[in-house]
């Protein structure tokens, strides 16, 4: 069976001639022209590598590539961009990118890197390579991201789909406030940000289910008038205790 590429270019020259190469070494290739629609497809099907631009309408790649990354932290994403400096590739790879190529470029180095991203996926396939690990512990509580489990301060539970994404949005960037506007791009892809406390109802839940007193929180905390933080104290003291045992 050919190896599923998920092509995300909006200029269509590019596009129609990334896609038929591609097709000719092999390849199924799906094209989209948007973030947003990028985002959908990746939900709703399944692929093996993510060929992304950069500069897109209406999410940049940047933006789909972290939102990916909530689905799924193993598939491999390339990204095209004409920004070439060394900030923006580093950019590219803290969020979540493999491989950085900028524009122009050879059609040959595209495809060799698609090769060897693919023999590489395949190689650690069953590896778990991911940011945080598939079992997700902190204080007593702990997450499986892939099960959707969890324990919290009132026993063994279930977290609904969006509550699981907020819960590895927040803790992929532990310590960093992340804004509600983030959060509704990223978990619910909200493009035009609405008037809505749709995230504070959610972090409420959240708090309920992993806190031992909701209103003085110590994993998932508020930045007034911005988002949300998640912290983990108890990784402070084992530091601590680590500083002072060397």
């Amino acid at each position: 069976m050919a190896d599923r590429i998920l092509l995300v270019e909006d200029e269509l020259s590019l596009q129609h001639a990334l896609k038929l190469n591609l097709e000719l070494e092999g390849y199924f290739v799906h094209v989209c022209g948007t973030g947003t629609e990028a985002v959908k497809t990746f939900r709703e099907q399944k692929f093996d590598l993510v060929v992304l631009d950069i500069m897109l309408p209406e999410m940049d790649g940047l933006m789909v590539c972290e939102n990916i990354r909530l689905y799924d932290n193993n598939i491999p994403v390339l990204f095209l961009s004409a920004k070439n400096t060394a900030e923006d590739r580093i950019q590219g790879l803290k969020k979540g990118a493999d491989d950085y190529l900028t524009k122009p470029f050879e059609l040959e180095e595209l495809i060799l890197r698609v090769q060897k991203l693919l023999e590489k996926s395949k190689q650690i396939k069953h590896a778990n390579t991911g940011k945080i690990p598939k079992i997700f512990h902190f204080g007593e509580n702990w997450i499986n991201f892939e099960s959707h489990e969890a324990h919290g301060v009132q026993g063994a539970f279930e977290l609904t789909k969006k509550e699981l994404l907020l819960m590895r949005l927040l803790i992929e960037n532990k310590n960093q406030v992340v804004s509600r506007e983030h959060i509704l791009k990223v978990v619910w892809d909200y493009t035009v940000i609405p008037n809505t406390r749709t995230i504070d109802n959610f972090v409420l839940a959240l708090r309920k289910y992993f806190e031992k007193d909701p209103k003085l929180p110590v994993y998932i905390q508020s930045a007034r008038g911005i988002g949300y933080r998640f912290s983990d104290p108890s990784e402070v003291y084992s530091e601590q205790a680590a500083a002072q045992n060397a």
